[in-house]
């Protein structure tokens, strides 16, 4: 059976796709001709044709579609000079009968043992079951996968590539890299730091850094002669003194003064001996000169060689490599700088007083963290240029890391649950698929019995015989059924033995088609398939056909659907469709239903066409009651279709005033004045120009502000004749008063009762 039907891009569907859910076994369909009734039933016999149209069937079960519409009409009826036959079940062989029936009882059993099974594997819309926990069970993989995507792709997206722009691609990627990825594990942060060389622009080769040469300065620091005390000669008779004063640097530097001050003490200014003259040049002797030269001489070395190691830091940190610790050179360099600056001053002394003894500042510790800070840049300056000369690969090793990182750190878990379900759901999956496939064979075997049990019991008689018996009832005399030459067809035959097919009227051609079809639901153009179950379509199976024949075909139809409601026979489910309001109000006709409203195996929808586009809509109740009831429906209705409007404002006023009523409409528009009463002359000559048709299409061009117009002078009319009581009542919940309106009189609506009923 059919459960929703979707039908879109077809036809005059072309608009907002229509959806028929919730479709039971007998479905009533009314709508005006040429608002796609005959679309559907295409859409229903052939949704292949449709792409854009989708038929579900109840728990995936096809049943075999036969629909009545024009294009059935054509292709048994203008293509051949004869008909195929109907092969029906005969009666002679109980035994056969009795297999046929057993067989389809267990084909039956089996078919719903496939749909349970069904259901259990992908439910009953095909979302469901194992499969649909399948599909949930991928839906939440890819959600925590596309979540790490997120999560990292700001800063390893190089390694995303190819998978960033689709959640099912990346899971899938997660789950191949899970089979073959053998990288090793890396911290995130280093992974991050590498990407952004490896990933980043295009990068270039950096240069080292040049390291400081502080072998010399080291060297400085540790002269000999900055612990050793320069004094002068000992043997001097003067040096006692000297030496017992501890004065060898003060007498030293008066000593320099004493021959600019004309051979005086320049201390005393007392003039001095020259034998005291001589002896104090003969203390500082040769040696003397010497070790202070040195002194002297280490002083410059130390300072050229601290500037040189400082200027070469300053220059580092003025352009500093990205690889480089800043910082810490900073530091380092500012400690570097103070302790250069006291050793300076302590050297600075020494020269002043070379007697005394000197210790520097030891600068080894300093200039070795210096060392190791230019050596650690220069390492990831190695290792950035290595992959500069090896980006490809780099980018291939590091890609691999990153998503050996998601597998082992981010998503282990997950990975774990997951393949664990999946491996029950498939199991379950292939288990049940492998049921259905054998249930499948199964009835296949069963069906072909069927077909073999059929072909020895089926004959093409018993329809001629019951066709003809109902074409002589209803007065069909002037030809019958008959088998053709190879008693496998039939043919349409004159009393007199010539053709009758092509002679006949519109109206036999189209009760003969009917019966043709009506005999084919309970039989088969061929010897087997008879006791197929099937969907049948009747798309307004009456057209030209005559109200007693009319009769006859609706209550043919009642028939069947008394056989589906029984659930006897081989037909599961009927749509009907219909424009003919009669033949509507006959084929829904059922004494058990309570006032208007559906029975629990039965839906009720309309179809109406506004503008280019069909729509159609679900109801509650069985929304044909009589023309003239319908009428008045399109008046209530918000969204009347402008077009259309004054056409069923002239048909109402037909049938209220003069044709139940006998009002002559000259006396109604007399009643009015101006360009009312000139709307109102319009509408009657419209009642005036002979149509009797609903769904005729005279109509004169106009907008939605002269709707409203027509609708008050339409409404005055009821006013003025004293029949707003009838007014009221047809509109119901949709009438509402005018301003200020005036008491009314009493009202006696003519013909009230005849026409609602």
């Amino acid at each position: 059976m059919i459960e929703s039907i979707t039908i879109a891009g077809a036809a005059s569907f072309d608009g907002v796709p229509q959806v028929l859910g919730g479709l039971s076994q007998l479905n009533f369909f009314y709508g005006p001709n040429g608002t796609g009734k005959t679309t559907i039933s295409r859409v229903i016999a052939d949704d292949q044709r449709f792409p854009a149209c989708t038929v579900v069937w109840k728990r995936g079960t096809k049943l075999q579609t036969m629909v009545y519409n024009r294009d059935f009409v054509t292709r048994n009826f203008a293509q051949s000079a004869e008909l195929k036959g109907i092969f029906t079940l005969g009666e002679q062989r109980v035994d056969a009968l009795a297999k046929i029936t057993a067989m389809k009882a267990e084909f039956d059993d089996l078919t719903k043992k496939i749909e349970q099974l069904t259901r259990t594997l992908q439910g009953d819309d095909g979302t469901g079951g194992k499969r649909g926990d399948l599909a949930a069970l991928e839906a939440e993989l890819r959600t925590k996968c596309w979540n790490q995507k997120q999560k990292h792709d700001a800063k390893l997206r190089g390694a995303f590539e190819g998978f960033r722009n689709n959640g099912d691609k990346f899971k899938e990627k997660v789950l191949i890299e899970q089979a073959g990825n053998s990288a090793a594990v890396v911290a995130l942060a280093d992974l991050e730091k590498r990407a952004e060389t490896v990933f980043g622009p295009p990068p270039t080769l950096e240069p080292s850094l040049e390291a400081a040469q502080t072998a010399e300065l080291l060297a400085l620091a540790s002269n000999p002669i900055l612990a050793k005390p320069v004094i002068g000669r000992a043997d001097v008779d003067i040096a006692a003194m000297i030496q017992k004063l501890g004065n060898s640097d003060w007498v030293r530097k008066g000593l320099a003064f004493y021959d600019v001050n004309g051979q005086r003490c320049p201390f005393c200014q007392q003039t001095m001996s020259e034998t005291l003259a001589q002896g104090l040049r003969e203390y500082f002797d040769e040696t003397f000169e010497r070790d202070s030269q040195a002194i002297a001489d280490l002083a410059r070395a130390y300072k050229a060689a601290a500037t040189q190691i400082q200027q070469r830091l300053d220059v580092m940190l003025a352009a500093p490599s990205r690889f480089l610790d800043v910082d810490g050179l900073k530091r380092e360099k500012a400690l570097l700088d103070s302790q250069v600056t006291v050793n300076l001053q302590h050297i600075a002394t020494k020269e002043k007083e070379p007697s005394q003894r000197v210790t520097l500042e030891p600068l080894t510790d300093v200039l070795a963290r210096v060392r190791d800070l230019i050596e650690a840049a220069n390492a990831k300056v190695t290792a950035h240029n290595r992959i500069v000369a090896n980006l490809t690969q780099e980018r291939r090793e590091l890609t691999a890391q990153v998503w050996k990182y998601l597998l082992e750190v981010e998503l282990k878990d997950d990975l774990a649950s997951y393949d664990t379900k999946l491996k029950q759901l498939n199991k379950a999956i292939e288990a049940l698929s492998g049921q259905i496939e054998a249930a499948g064979g199964e009835r296949r075997d069963k069906a072909a019995t069927i077909r073999e049990l059929e072909k020895e019991t089926t004959s093409v008689q018993p329809t001629i015989d019951a066709i003809n018996a109902l074409l002589s009832s209803f007065g069909f005399l002037g030809f019958s059924l008959a088998k053709a030459q190879d008693e496998r067809c039939y043919k349409l035959g004159r009393p007199d033995g010539t053709d009758a097919k092509e002679t006949l009227s519109e109206g036999e051609r189209t009760f003969v088609s009917f019966l043709y079809f009506y005999h084919l639901l309970k039989g088969s153009n061929s010897e087997s398939g008879i006791t197929t179950d099937r969907v049948v379509v009747f798309d307004d199976p009456v057209s030209s056909l005559d109200s007693d024949v009319v009769f006859i075909v609706s209550s043919l139809i009642r028939g069947l659907f008394d056989e589906v409601r029984l659930g006897k026979g081989y037909i599961k489910q009927v749509f009907l469709l219909t424009h003919n309001v009669h033949f509507h109000k006959e084929v829904t006709f059922h004494p058990n239903r309570s006032g208007d409203n559906k029975m629990n195996d039965e839906t009720f929808w309309t179809i109406r066409k506004t503008g280019l586009y069909s729509e159609i809509e679900s109801h509650t109740t069985n929304p044909i009651k009589t023309s003239y009831q319908l009428l008045w429906a399109e008046v209530r209705k918000p969204d009347r279709f402008t077009h259309t409007i004054q056409n069923t404002l002239r048909r109402i006023l037909e049938s209220y005033f003069k044709v139940f009523g006998g009002v002559d409409p000259k006396h109604i528009c007399d009643k009015f004045e101006g360009k009312d009463k000139l709307i109102c002359n319009s509408l009657f000559s419209w009642v005036n120009c002979g149509s009797h048709g609903v769904d005729d299409d005279l109509f004169v061009s106009i907008d939605d502000s002269t709707v409203e117009t027509y609708l008050k002078v339409f409404r005055a009319i009821f006013k003025k004749t004293e029949h707003l009581a009838h007014y009221k009542m047809m509109m119901g919940d949709a009438y509402a008063d005018e301003p200020a309106e005036q008491p009314e009189g009493a009202d006696q609506p003519v013909g009230e009762e005849a026409m609602v009923r």
